[in-house]
């Protein structure tokens, strides 16, 4: 009991302690709210690139693609192993090109990955359907009721119709008059464009927010331009916009836009033939089992590659996990600063208090005893450290995006630039576990650094510690 006793009054009276007490403090909280903002980039990023890819890529090697995509599925689909663990597929057609459009008079070119696509088949294989704006959910192709009568505007039905029909012969026999004649459906091809293609950010007044420009709403018109698989010529087609693609991640808005796969097929005179097939399996824990049948189906003579979406984006997810884990190292350190204070300040106390380690060990107090009392000072400096910084942590990470907000007001600069991934707020996923891990490892680092003046003061002869007193 005089070991606890004589911990917290240490504790209460020595104010060199509060020091040790706010280094592992501040140590904890910034590793706390570090690893909750990485692990919410890292969480969002992977769920963005999982729902773009789906769970299995099969490909071809070259743009050309691969004929017969309906044959290659209805032959993964007959295996009875592939058939259990398959829960759907669609193929789609890949090419870059050009997208042109106007915007307040100016043109404006830029390249694009155009993707043939689907849109039914491509949402049940992954989360495309959650990132379309104006057909969340239920993908189409189809324009809405506003952006048809935009296109109409753009593009009014042609006169002659109407001035033929007033031209007809009006009937002398009493029969009725001739019907006009149908109307031509002109609607264009359509296209899904990704959100900063259609959008971009800028500040319209000095002191303001940055604000979203549309440069494209729906019913424009786009020119793409591409290359047909067929003699390598280039071919290019109007089309109107139906839809906006918005994943968060400015490198597929940017980038990234979606046309009907068989009209993609028909410009590109590829009839029948797709770049990939993605496959969504029903368990990802067979991930790897489906994979390597996958290899084991296919005739080598396909040419054809089987890939899981984390092989596509494994350098992507490596550097994320490798700079996770140097960044912990290095906040790390901010409590080992904290370890070296509190190896300090207990070399300081056992010198102070020499004659009363030799009055406690005369008294009967055992060497474990005097040991214990230093080590237990020690842990309750790192555990009152780390309750701290847990608390003060958890506080800012449920918080950040109030307090980015606050701090972007009081020093006029925006601190967390939402026009990189689109993003409308920070994303933090806070993990109980690696908040235990980094207290334990906050309280065994200041339990660390005070063994050594705890076995100085536990080996001290009473005899030595009160010869001068």
């Amino acid at each position: 009991m005089y070991k606890l006793l004589l911990c917290w009054r240490y504790l209460l009276t020595r104010y060199l302690a509060l020091v040790c007490i706010v280094s592992v403090m501040l140590g904890v909280a910034t590793l706390i709210v570090v690893n909750s903002v990485m692990a919410g980039f890292s969480t969002k990023l992977r769920e963005r690139l999982h729902g773009l890819l789906s769970d299995i890529v099969i490909e071809a090697h070259d743009f050309q693609g691969f004929a017969n995509p309906e044959g290659k599925m209805a032959l993964i689909q007959s295996d009875p192993f592939l058939s259990q663990r398959i829960e759907a597929m669609t193929p789609t057609l890949e090419i870059f090109g050009m997208i042109q459009f106007q915007c307040n008079g100016t043109a404006i070119a830029r390249p694009v990955h155009i993707i043939g696509i689907d849109p039914v088949g491509r949402a049940r294989v992954g989360g495309f359907a959650d990132h379309l704006l104006l057909h969340k959910g239920q993908p189409s192709f189809e324009l809405s009721p506003e952006a048809l009568e935009h296109q109409r505007m753009l593009h009014p039905p042609h006169q002659l119709d109407r001035i033929a029909a007033m031209l007809l012969p009006r009937p002398t026999d009493g029969k009725p008059a001739p019907a006009p004649p149908p109307p031509v459906d002109s609607r264009p091809s359509t296209i899904i464009v990704g959100y900063a293609v259609a959008h971009f950010r800028a500040k319209l007044k000095p002191d303001g927010p940055p604000e979203e420009i549309r440069t494209l709403a729906p019913g424009d018109d786009v020119i793409i331009t591409t290359i047909s698989g067929q003699g390598l010529k280039p071919v290019e087609w109007r089309c109107a916009v139906c839809d906006y693609f918005k994943s968060e991640m400015s490198e597929y808005d940017a980038n990234y836009v979606f046309v009907p796969l068989w009209e993609l097929q028909r410009l590109r005179a590829m009839p029948d033939r797709a770049t990939s097939i993605q496959v969504r399996i029903k368990d990802y824990r067979d991930l790897h089992a489906v994979k390597d049948r996958l290899q084991s189906l296919l005739p080598a003579h396909w040419e054809l590659s089987v890939h899981t979406w984390e092989d596509k984006q494994g350098p992507l997810l490596a550097a994320i996990s490798i700079e996770k884990g140097i960044l912990n190292v290095l906040l790390f350190m901010i409590i080992a600063v904290a370890g070296f204070g509190i190896l300090a300040i207990f070399s300081m106390i056992v010198v102070e208090k020499t004659r009363d380690i030799g009055i406690l060990k005369a008294l009967g107090a055992s060497n474990r005893g005097v040991l214990n009392i230093f080590l237990s000072y020690g842990l309750l400096l790192g555990a009152v450290g780390a309750v701290l910084g847990s608390t003060i942590g958890t506080a800012i990470t449920l918080n950040i995006n109030q307090i980015e907000q606050f701090l972007t007001k009081w020093t006029g600069h925006e601190l967390f630039d939402r026009s990189v991934y689109y993003f409308n707020e920070i994303p933090t996923d806070l993990n109980m576990s690696s908040v235990l891990v980094i207290n334990v490892g906050a309280v065994a680092i200041a339990v660390l650094f005070s063994v050594l003046p705890a076995l100085r003061a536990a080996l001290l002869h009473p005899v030595r510690a009160l010869r001068y007193e």
